[in-house]
């Protein structure tokens, strides 16, 4: 009976139940199983209590692998990032996409792929949403065990039937029965928007009937439908995608308005949104007393040249865009370290790039490495709300490690750019000074966003 570098035979794998396998250390392997980072005590996510706790009992645990080390290299290894819950991920460059330095000198390795730190989502709820990985790039979650398989476990290809019943296991795990209830709808063909609204069962509180108002009011467009993860609102969707210029630049209309109005880019069939999460990140990269939850640890610096076609001959857009001449990170030395909107064109707009401010990096290129697409640049999958209380750190990246944090990134930084997303009643003053309009939501209303969230 043949046997497994990890101790499994084969034949007992065969008699092994999806769970178990789940948690069964695969074969040729670094020793690592799924539940190794997708943690069952944990809501099948990797907190860093998780692993704090762990490095400090049992660092001989798989989960601390060279893969996941501060440096890989490094003759003693240290595991920051993955203190922060972060795991490495590489991702190779599409024919299309090459890697450029800060005065636009193509620097792509040549195997073209490059790494991210980016957190663990969990299993719960999967049967709700597809694709999966946090930029979509499976379309299974078949698909989406052996890459994982292959990437972190670092172990071979296996069998179709263990991956079946790897991926039969995580489809029946729910957040509450309230999301079970929804798949049953859902496995039943019928549409997520159509689903009947779960949380009418719910006794809320009047802190969390509140909430449940402002969350229909400006979260329910992209995450709305019973899985709480479809977009039904395409014009607040589209408001996410400017048109790119080839200097990476934001087209603007002219004669400029007041404020100032995007072109946009028409994304009819696309289901990923750039929420400035990897802007978050790269704020908290400049600025140490930033909010930013990963703030104290490092991540690569990236700039992308896209070009039209994989010939790669003509460009469509280089992202980050260089900052404009003379640029100062900290003009007048007001702490707006990324100089938001203090540069103008010749026609009175902002010189900005797809984040609406100026970003001298990238540390995480999103779905745009999937797709090949400028639109898509640090563009990540919308995911289901469901269960979103017990699965912090938030983002793809942990950069909020608190509900509160998130649901204060979101009025301050991204829905104050939509007047239509702003909802009435006085705001209070934020502790970045007020940089950029003001926050979208009242001090109430965004505690009130917190108590549904959690019930979620």
């Amino acid at each position: 009976m043949a046997t497994s570098a990890c101790g499994t035979s084969s034949a007992s794998r065969e008699d092994l139940t999806g769970e178990q396998l789940f948690s069964t250390p695969f074969p040729r392997s670094n020793g690592r199983s799924c539940a190794t980072c997708h943690v069952p005590e944990d809501n099948f996510t990797l907190t860093p209590d998780h692993v704090a706790r762990l490095l400090e009992t049992n660092p001989d645990d798989p989960l601390f692998n060279a893969i996941d080390a501060d440096d890989p290299t490094a003759e003693k290894l240290t595991f920051e990032h993955l203190k922060k819950g972060l795991v490495r991920v590489w991702l190779t460059l599409p024919d299309n996409v090459d890697l450029i330095d800060d005065d636009g000198n193509v620097i792509t390795p040549g195997d073209r792929k490059l790494f991210v730190w980016r957190g663990v989502p969990s299993i719960a709820d999967s049967a709700l949403t597809a694709p999966f990985q946090l930029d979509g790039r499976m379309k299974t979650l078949e698909d989406q065990a052996q890459g994982a398989i292959t990437g972190h476990s670092e172990g071979g290809e296996a069998p179709r039937s263990e991956l079946e019943r790897i991926a039969a296991f995580e489809r029946d795990v729910f957040s509450s029965n309230r999301a079970r209830s929804v798949a049953e709808v859902l496995a039943g063909g019928g549409a997520p928007e159509s689903a009947p609204d779960v949380e009418d069962e719910l006794d809320l509180t009047p802190t969390e009937e509140r909430g449940r108002e402002v969350y229909k009011a400006i979260c329910a467009a992209c995450h709305g439908g019973g899985n709480q993860a479809t977009i039904v609102d395409r014009d607040i969707h589209d408001l996410a995608f400017p048109v790119i210029k080839p200097d990476g630049t934001v087209l603007y209309e002219v004669p400029a308005t007041d404020p100032p109005t995007p072109v946009l880019a028409a994304q009819p069939r696309n289901e990923f949104l750039n929420i400035g999460s990897a802007y978050e990140t790269f704020m908290g990269q400049l600025d140490p007393d930033s909010h930013v939850f990963t703030r104290d640890v490092s991540f690569p610096r990236y700039r992308y040249r896209f070009y039209t076609d994989d010939s790669r001959r003509e460009i469509a857009a280089d992202l980050p865009p260089t900052p404009p001449p003379g640029f100062d990170d900290d003009p007048g030395g007001d702490g707006d370290p990324a100089g938001l909107n203090d540069d103008l064109d010749s026609d009175g707009n902002p010189v900005a790039g797809p984040n609406f401010g100026l970003q001298l990096f990238s540390a995480d290129p999103g779905r745009s490495m999937i797709t090949g697409s400028p639109n898509d640049f640090e563009a990540f999958d919308v995911p289901t709300l469901r269960g979103i209380g017990k699965t912090a750190p938030y983002f793809h990246d942990n950069a909020a490690d608190t509900l509160e944090r998130v649901v204060d990134v979101y009025s301050d930084h991204l829905l104050s750019r939509f007047p239509s997303l702003t909802l009435p009643g006085e705001k209070e003053p934020d502790d970045d000074g007020d940089i950029g309009p003001p926050e979208a939501l009242t001090a109430d209303q965004k505690s009130d966003l917190v108590a549904f969230l959690k019930r979620l």
